[in-house]
């Protein structure tokens, strides 16, 4: 393993890395830095959550001048959400250096934005539509520009951002030092590294380093209307600390959360379709605990970092590897344990298995879980509870009515009561979801993200995505208006049966 020390870093930069707590470079970053410092654009080949955003940023902010006023770098990325994180982790990097780092991203007020510009920060952390709005209007200037950092490219692809981002480039002077981050390599990026970089180097990470291996991953064989009476008997017998829940589209987010709330568990969904006040609001009490459970789509849980998921479910099985991978990284974070469930329905079998291919890593199948299993798992959180107020020792005002209890009733009478009442029984409340068509394998042997156009497969882009309204360069339907909102606007989803969850007749 190479250290950071190694690396020859400046002294205001290995300080903040050592307060961050960084002593070996993962592999991006031991690959990526030493190129990046010698001026080489750079392709790398890299997933979430392998530490490409320090891979780019320690070069990067080697390469800022404080005492220049101005934009000098320009970072872009897919979704609000990845451009604040990635704002907020350049800016403990850059703690000892004092250069300013500005995200700007739709769904902001763009006047403050223009506000925020005029203090001529050194480092811009942009979406494309918000990005190329500002130029439009003459709020930025990019002509000092030195280093130009593609973050999670092919998702940018995927979200319809092709052209926005060949005009940003062409506003970047063309004597820059250029990065393109991507987990896979579709035709129309390649199409833009040779366009818009000079040699690049190819870092690529290997996919036995993209799993997480602390993390365990199962999946459960389920059909469409069973799983959410099977996701319930989960979350009660998994207890989940912080769980987040994947779907595939808006429409499933809207009324799986809906569902839970219905069923007695505190959750609240994120999807491209909430203003930003309300993500951030959403995300905020996820973060403090007071709600339990997260249900988002890809896109807009694209790039959250939030400490202490334990449990992941993807109650839609993703339409891609890369996805899955993304999703997965959610939990299992600083070295502790994580679980990621996948439902799956018997038609689906054939994504399970190119996931399992792609990714390296075999999950294990689990058993459907009946009812009497769940309300156990919920005796258990009774019973752990009890256990801790016991080993706290401060029972002593309680016991003089114990012991009358005990004079009339057998201990095992009493403490059953006390399980009876304390325990929170599994809710069999009807709830209503409609059915999603199930994801299929269209090519198993050269995959792509189903129906982006990429990766040579020719297919036709998927508009159920969340965001995904705007189509790619390869000549689909681009949505009006302006601005990133209009832009990523969801198109029309297919139609679906209501599926109504009644109270089962048995508890099997």
């Amino acid at each position: 393993m190479v250290t950071f020390n190694e690396l020859g870093l400046s002294s205001s930069i290995m300080k903040a890395v050592s307060k961050l707590g960084f002593e070996e470079a993962t592999p991006i970053q031991a690959q990526t830095i030493p190129l990046a410092l010698e001026g080489h654009d750079i392709i790398g080949q890299a997933q979430t959550g392998t530490g490409k955003t320090a891979a780019f940023g320690i070069p990067l902010l080697e390469r800022i001048v404080p005492e220049v006023q101005g934009i000098q770098s320009v970072i872009l990325a897919p979704t609000r959400e990845l451009a604040i994180q990635v704002s907020e982790e350049l800016f403990k990097i850059a703690s000892f250096k004092g250069v300013k780092i500005l995200p700007i991203y739709g769904g902001q007020d763009i006047t403050r934005q223009i506000r925020a510009l005029k203090n001529r920060p050194q480092i811009v952390v942009a979406t494309p539509g918000r990005l190329q709005d500002h130029i439009n209007r003459r709020t930025v200037k990019l002509d000092c520009v030195h280093t130009f950092i593609l973050d999670e490219a092919d998702e940018m692809l995927n979200m319809g951002f092709v052209e926005d981002i060949e005009l940003i480039l062409k506003s970047v002077p063309e004597e820059r030092q250029t990065l393109l981050f991507s987990a896979t390599m579709p035709e129309p990026i390649k199409v833009i590294a040779q366009k818009f970089m000079k040699n690049p180097m190819h870092v690529k990470v290997k996919a036995k380093e993209m799993t997480v291996p602390n993390i365990q991953q199962s999946y459960v064989e389920v059909v469409e209307k069973k799983k959410f009476d099977v996701l319930t008997r989960l979350l009660d017998i998994q207890v989940p600390d912080l769980a987040i829940i994947f779907g595939r589209t808006k429409r499933r987010v809207d009324e799986l959360s809906e569902a839970l709330n219905l069923r007695g568990y505190a959750a609240e969904g994120i999807h491209g379709d909430l203003s930003q006040a309300k993500r951030l609001s959403v995300l905020r009490k996820f973060k403090e605990g007071s709600i339990e459970i997260l249900v988002a789509t890809d896109v807009a849980a694209r790039g959250l970092d939030i400490s202490g998921v334990t449990h992941v479910y993807n109650f839609d099985i993703p339409q891609d590897p890369e996805s899955y991978v993304h999703r997965i990284g959610r939990t299992g974070r600083a070295g502790r344990h994580g679980l990621a469930v996948s439902f799956i329905t018997p038609r689906e079998f054939g994504q399970l298995k190119n996931i399992e291919r792609i990714t390296n890593r075999k999950m294990d199948k689990m058993a459907v879980p009946s009812l009497d299993e769940a309300l156990e798992g919920q005796q258990r959180v009774v019973i752990d509870r009890a256990l801790q107020i016991i080993k706290e020792d401060n029972l002593s005002f309680y016991h003089r009515l114990a012991d009358e209890l005990l004079d009339d009733h057998d201990s095992i009478t009493v403490v059953s009561a006390f399980l009876k009442m304390l325990t929170r029984e599994p809710s069999e409340t009807p709830v209503s979801l409609t059915d999603e068509p199930p994801v299929r394998v269209k090519n198993r042997d050269n995959y792509s993200r189903q129906g982006s156009g990429g990766s040579g497969s020719g297919g036709r882009r998927n508009d159920r995505r969340d965001g995904g309204g705007r189509r790619d360069a390869g000549g689909a339907r681009r949505s009006s208006g302006s601005g990133e909102g209009s832009r990523r606007r969801e198109a029309r989803e297919p139609r679906g049966e209501k599926r109504r969850y009644d109270k089962p007749k048995s508890r099997d």
